[in-house]
């Protein structure tokens, strides 16, 4: 199951937060046991646009979701952060074409 997210970035806040992005997430999503499908800067639109998945239902995502939100290395990771999303727009996806 793949997620899409779509977060708008606080202006002037969008290198800093792809640099904390690229340093952290990799590494804590692999941890908790998702993949991260890809993840792009829209600097035009002020977005950074990424995608996670975990084999199997919806129900499966959620139920790493869920883990990965009570885990403790997220608390640390998210500790002391300023707000530099916006909004977000987060849902699930699937293929257009092919699959």
């Amino acid at each position: 199951m793949i997620q899409l997210r779509r977060y708008e970035i606080v202006p002037g806040e969008l290198d800093a937060f792809a640099d904390w992005w690229r340093a952290t997430m990799p590494v804590l999503r692999a941890k908790a046991g998702f993949t991260i499908e890809f993840a792009y800067v829209d600097e035009d639109a002020g977005e950074f646009v990424w995608a996670v998945s975990v084999p199997g239902t919806v129900e499966d995502f959620e139920r790493v979701e869920a883990a990965y939100l009570s885990s403790e290395d997220r608390r640390q990771a998210f500790d002391g952060l300023p707000q530099r999303v916006a909004k977000q727009h987060v849902g699930f996806v699937r293929p257009a074409i092919g699959d």
